[in-house]
């Protein structure tokens, strides 16, 4: 069973989403699971590392924590455009300097900028830690700061480190 999947769980995930994008039936689950089929192979080839979580408990306030940001950096973002336009705004690259050494943390991060309106990871320097960060509003720039280096940096590190 694991030779024809080998990463049942990401089968089972990639499976649903299929089903939930496209029309219940017999056929498109036949093509989904042969999609997620060849997906769970391919990402077996690639012999990805475990990642160990060591602080679960953190994994919820961090989850929902994500969802607030994302709610409220839609707002934000629209506010921005619908109402001032480009006359009030500038953007910016931040440099931000990371405390946060795990790859799967640093990823993770990368994910949630990325995800979060009116961000964008550009760069991350391992030799000095430096996170390069633009930003959709220079205005900004000291919550953007706060938020990464005093809410997201240290429950990603207990979850990771």
């Amino acid at each position: 069973m694991s030779r024809i999947l080998p990463h049942p769980v990401l089968w089972l995930v990639l499976w649903v989403m299929w089903m939930m994008l496209t029309r219940f039936s017999l056929g498109h689950a036949i093509l989904g699971g042969g999609i997620a089929v060849v997906a769970g192979r391919a990402m077996a080839a690639l012999q990805p590392q475990s990642v160990p979580l060591r602080g679960w408990r953190v994994l919820p306030r961090l989850l929902w924590t994500v969802f607030l940001d994302v709610i409220r950096s839609n707002a934000a973002v629209t506010r921005l455009i619908l109402t001032e336009g480009r006359s009030g705004r500038q953007a910016a690259f931040l440099e931000i300097p990371l405390a946060l050494k795990s790859q799967s943390g640093l990823a993770a991060l990368a994910v949630i900028l990325t995800a979060t309106p009116g961000t964008a990871w550009v760069e991350y320097r391992s030799e000095d830690g430096v996170l390069t960060l633009h930003v959709f509003d220079a205005r900004e720039t000291e919550q953007y700061r706060h938020v990464i280096s005093s809410v997201y940096e240290p429950m990603l590190q207990e979850l990771f480190e």
